[in-house]
């Protein structure tokens, strides 16, 4: 990941907790249902990995949201 983009990782890492939260699951509970580790499911919300479209469309499936509303950051 590069430095420039960092902000934005965290930015998205906290939309995957606040819909996460939002359904109440645990992290495992998600990584479950996106079928990635739950480890994974820790490193994107805390905005330290990049996540592939395919993971990011099942997460809103699971979360009943649009790939919108995961990526309108918060300021």
């Amino acid at each position: 990941m590069k430095k420039e983009y960092e902000s934005y990782y965290k930015k998205f890492g906290l939309n995957v907790v606040y819909y996460r939260k939002r359904e109440k699951l645990t992290q495992l509970q998600l990584a479950e249902l996106t079928d990635v580790d739950r480890s994974h499911i820790s490193a994107i919300e805390l905005g330290k990995v990049g996540v592939s479209f395919d993971v990011i469309f099942k997460m809103c499936e699971v979360l009943n949201i649009t790939p919108k509303e995961l990526f309108d950051f918060r300021d």
